[in-house]
């Protein structure tokens, strides 16, 4: 199973739409939750980093593959982070995604990352980068299954 884990909530309809579009297609590879946190608008970055952990931790047991993006992680092409994706889930039942909020992510969720990822050093909105990742999650599945999309 593969969770994804955001903070912030989609208000957009056409992000919903590709979002809600993207699973459908991922479903038919493996499960996928997707968990929403709150985002907190705080200009205190400890105060807001420390609460985004808080809620962050209640949803990652000991058992999961924890992926976290980041613009400092390392940048891999669509077919190595397929193979990614098929080595993790030989050891692992679940692979965790997590993306933060504003201010990034707290040091002690960069600390139980076991693979800390960047599509790029750009900085993308939050929303946009959700879609982001499960197109590639999805090609990923494409590419695993050698099924014609990715190109």
């Amino acid at each position: 199973m593969i969770k994804l884990i955001t903070v912030g909530k989609i208000k957009e309809k056409y992000l919903k739409d590709a979002i809600l579009e993207y699973t459908k297609r991922i479903s038919k590879y493996t499960k996928l939750e997707i968990i929403e946190l709150q985002d907190y608008d705080y200009d205190n970055k400890q105060i807001v980093l420390e609460k985004e952990k808080e809620n962050i931790i209640k949803h990652i047991n000991s058992r999961d593959y924890v992926i976290t993006m980041q613009i400092e992680g390392k940048n891999i092409s669509s077919e190595d982070f397929a193979d990614k994706i098929d080595k993790v889930f030989v050891t692992n039942p679940n692979i965790v995604f997590i993306i933060g909020g504003s201010y990034g992510l707290h040091d002690d969720i960069k600390k139980i990352s076991n693979f800390s990822l960047s599509f790029s050093k750009m900085t993308f909105p939050h929303q946009l980068f959700r879609v982001l990742l499960l197109e590639q999650i999805y090609r990923a599945y494409k590419i695993i299954n050698n099924e014609s999309y990715h190109k």
